[in-house]
């Protein structure tokens, strides 16, 4: 097959109808919500009905720390889940929706690659099925009527110093990180400092990515801590009236969506927070569907295994209750060697002495996962610049590792180039070997928590809090809030704090700077260095190449 560009790719995928994908998985086309031909939502009384039904087998896709090289973490998970079905496995996907602000930024789109994608590819990465517009409604919505009640007399006696509900857009807009609400005199409101987050950052995002079902999600809105009164003592989103509204506008976005791979394999693709600021996984109610549904369920984590695996395991599968059978680690030769210092512009070179310098950086994730109690798989994404003593370098440092690394072709030759892969990973999940534990237990102190995030997954030698952020953090567990899981918001490109530090870096501090309570979605966000909740666009934004030909159809946007 001759390079094209992926975009063109998917342009030529020869798409089923949306209920013959429906089919496969034994949904009737009556418990299907159709958004035209090619997506649908599942029914929450379908979802209902499969409870009782044996779970498949959890197949999680990870990543080493992502590099400007390109790992291909969402096309070797499509690609897993086609080479799954191509060796005669029943097997779906389940990944996240792609939020504007990296679509219109930097990355660019999140549906896979060259002949390992997800489609309608062009519809997934810009409004999907509205999913984004429900959360960034429902999550406004809450912080008007509060500013509202405010307004009207203020009736609960909120601190207007101490509301802690920010607004969210899904966009990147750096200037909207700090902002002044209610200027213009007495019929505008009070006037207080707030801000914007991206809505992938929201605590609603996270709500709907946990909920079990409606009842469950109304109850998590209610939970939310919007501000506290002069006493410190909070005010929920229960106290505000504004959970039944909320859940109304969620009602739709809670069904997970329903699409194809260019195979015409089933896939979910529902809910999307980050994993760098928030817990990166898709939603509990998506995953735990198609573990009804099919005997192997292919899902992915967000950035690196040290942020998106970690989530995956000590806050999804604890909520959730289930565990990953076997992990996949992608890795490429580039990012090896990018890993082992050489320069973007050096990377189609063979240098096998830079691949194992940069292996470090792998042989970390191999053992953080491991200490999860999962066996682990490593996929090495072919690119066609890798040779063959680059490929063996990695395949060596990895069974040095006690893991055994495969070499992958889905980018080129769809499900057919991970077959070799969907073999080995269904030969472990089907043995059983898994016994998963998450790293801490519930009634560890908070701050210990973060400690061992920080020393057995980053390495580091330290966490740096000052006394206000500890006080904090003994406050709610003075409250009832010491059983949380911890959400590290952190940078994806290093174990440490800063974005530079490659490779498995040791000797570093964790220093936090905030730590904020989602008792709606039930974990404490700790953020970390110079880490954002609303990131800004690059000097030169993809918005600027993304355009409608003279054909109508867009171009850019990959």
């Amino acid at each position: 097959m001759g390079y094209k560009p992926d975009i063109e790719i998917a342009r030529e995928a020869h798409k089923l109808p949306i209920q013959e994908i429906g089919s496969r998985l034994g949904i009737p086309s009556s418990e299907l919500l159709p958004f035209g031909h090619d997506k649908a939502k599942v029914s929450a009384e379908f979802i209902k009905a499969q409870a009782d039904k044996p779970d498949g087998k959890l197949i999680l896709v990870t990543a080493i720390n992502p590099t400007p090289a390109g790992e291909g973490k969402t096309t070797t998970t499509v690609g897993l889940t086609d080479g799954l079905n191509h060796i005669g496995k029943n097997a779906m996907l389940c990944i996240r929706e792609a939020s504007l602000g990296p679509c219109f930024g930097m990355k660019g789109g999140a549906a896979g690659g060259g002949y390992a994608q997800v489609v309608p590819m062009e519809e997934m990465n810009l409004h999907f099925t509205g999913d984004f517009h429900a959360i960034t409604s429902a999550h406004n919505l809450l912080a008007a009527m509060i500013d509202n009640h405010i307004y009207w007399g203020n009736e609960l006696g909120i601190d207007e110093r101490r509301v802690v509900w920010r607004r969210v857009v899904d966009m990147n807009d750096r200037a909207l990180r700090d902002i002044v609400t209610s200027l213009g005199g007495v019929a505008n409101g009070f006037p207080r400092q707030t801000g914007f987050d991206i809505t992938v950052a929201s605590e609603v995002m996270a709500i709907l990515c946990l909920a079990q079902d409606l009842e469950d999600l109304q109850r998590r809105l209610g939970d939310i801590i919007v501000a506290y009164r002069r006493d410190r003592s909070p005010i929920y989103c229960r106290d505000i009236k504004a959970d039944g509204a909320m859940t109304v506008l969620l009602k739709d976005a809670m069904q997970p969506n329903l699409v194809q791979t260019l195979e015409n394999n089933p896939a979910f693709v529902h809910g999307g927070p980050f994993a760098n600021i928030a817990h990166g996984c898709n939603s509990v109610v998506a995953t735990t569907t198609a573990l009804k549904l099919a005997d192997y369920v292919v899902t992915e984590a967000g950035f690196g295994a040290d942020l998106g695996a970690e989530k995956f395991m000590n806050i999804k599968c604890r909520k959730a209750g289930i565990s990953p059978d076997v992990v996949v680690l992608v890795a490429t030769v580039r990012a090896m060697k990018m890993n082992g210092g050489v320069a973007r512009a050096d990377l189609g070179t063979e240098n096998v002495e830079a691949v194992q310098a940069g292996c470090p950086n792998l042989g970390r994730h191999i053992g953080n996962l491991k200490g999860f109690g999962v066996p682990v798989v490593v996929a090495i994404n072919h690119f066609v610049t890798d040779t063959e003593a680059e490929v063996a370098a990695i395949r060596e440092y990895a069974e040095s590792q006690g893991a055994e690394a495969i070499l992958c072709q889905h980018w080129e030759k769809g499900g057919e180039g991970a077959a070799d892969l969907a073999r080995r990973v269904a030969e472990i999940a089907d043995a059983g070997v898994s016994s998963f534990a998450p790293l801490y237990p519930d009634d560890m102190p908070l701050f210990e928590k973060i400690e061992v995030i920080a020393k057995r997954i980053y390495h580091a030698d330290e966490v740096l809090a000052d006394k206000k952020i500890r006080d904090q953090l003994r406050a709610w567990e003075a409250a009832g809030y010491g059983h949380l899981p911890i959400c590290m918001a952190k940078t994806q490109y290093s174990f440490s704090t800063d974005p530079n530090l490659r490779g498995a870096p040791t000797g570093h501090s964790v220093p936090v700077r905030e730590v904020r309570l989602s008792a709606g979605a039930g974990f404490i966000v700790v953020i970390c260095g110079n880490i954002m909740t609303m990131p800004g666009l690059p000097r030169t934004p993809a918005a600027e190449m993304i355009h409608l030909n003279d054909e109508g159809e867009i171009e850019g946007l990959f």
